[in-house]
């Protein structure tokens, strides 16, 4: 008899999270992106939280957060509620370098968030303003040796993957090229259009308007290859820029103890959408690159992609020659 109540009581102590499971979700999801509305994967996100609404049955609310290489949008969903209904966009500056360039970085990627998904790749160009008199990489080492207080290059903020490249290249260039941040791909896009900046290395679907219409200049690719859709442009290393290296993607964490139910839900979806033809072809078209992960093999990748980002952090931080 007593076996039996044990049994009831358990039994009716499970039903609600059951229930929870089976229910979630029934209210909105807000998606955090640490970026400035109009980059190109604010606007991707945008496209899979419009796709997934019906999927769900609940609208996926994106609530952008720039500032400070992905802190300010990190740190708000590490803090938030871990029921479900908060999850933030995380990528290679975020997850990876901050824990190596931030000396006190308010929250722990490890302890604070749990990996929902990897979704993407981004291929990235070195693009420079159409009026800028350079037409390859090594004519704009020797012009930025020329003119040393007049080569700016737009960065996501302090310790951002720009920003160690700005440092990398004077490294190498002895330049002294400078660093201005902006709060993500789209003003920087602007920027080198309008000629306020004169080199922008962001994600290549940034540029695609000001590319059409003839305003910037594409230099390099950030790829293994070059792109299909740009087959007479060089890679990094084909530019001899090989010596940097780095990818970068994006996936979704969610605040730790957010209930198991809710991130294999959200993960489940959202790489069902990474896989599917249609979708992968509009990520193509953005020069994006699918590369869905689950939660535990996006969490492995994690640890593997924090130990290369440290070794790129130390490249670009050695002294001069």
């Amino acid at each position: 008899m007593r076996f039996a109540r044990t049994l009831a009581f358990i039994a009716a102590c499970a039903a609600p999270a059951l229930a929870s499971a089976q229910d979630y979700p029934n209210k909105p999801i807000r998606v955090i992106v640490p970026l400035a509305a109009g980059s190109i994967t604010d606007v991707t996100l945008r496209a899979a939280a419009s796709e997934l609404q019906s999927r769900l049955g609940q609208p996926l609310v994106i609530d952008n957060r720039p500032g400070a290489s992905g802190i300010v949008g990190t740190d708000a969903c590490a803090k938030a509620p871990a029921d479900g209904y908060t999850v933030c966009a995380v990528y290679l500056s975020s997850m990876s370098l901050n824990p190596h360039t931030v000396a006190k970085l308010p929250y722990d990627p490890d302890k604070d968030l749990v990996p929902v998904a990897r979704l993407f790749y981004v291929i990235e160009g070195l693009f420079v303003p159409a009026s800028l008199p350079v037409g390859s990489v090594g004519e704009l080492r020797t012009y930025a040796a020329q003119n040393p207080k007049n080569v700016n290059f737009g960065t996501l903020g302090e310790a951002s993957l720009q920003d160690l490249m700005v440092a990398w290249l004077n490294h190498e260039w002895k330049t002294t090229i400078a660093g201005i941040p902006y709060k993500g791909g789209g003003p920087i896009s602007t920027a080198v259009a309008a000629g306020e900046i004169q080199l922008g290395q962001m994600g290549i679907g940034n540029f695609a308007g000001p590319m059409q219409a003839g305003k910037v200049k594409l230099l390099a690719v950030s790829a293994d290859r070059r792109s299909p859709l740009l087959p007479n442009v060089p890679t990094h290393k084909e530019a001899g820029l090989g010596g940097f290296s780095a990818r970068v993607w994006w996936g979704l964490a969610a605040p730790a103890g957010t209930p198991p139910a809710a991130v294999q839900r959200l993960q489940a979806e959202f790489t069902r959408l990474m896989r599917e033809p249609k979708f992968v072809q509009q990520l193509e078209n953005n020069y994006l690159e699918a590369a869905p992960l689950g939660p535990q093999e996006f969490g492995a990748f994690l640890k593997a992609d924090r130990q290369q980002a440290e070794a790129l952090v130390k490249l670009a931080a050695k002294p001069k020659q």
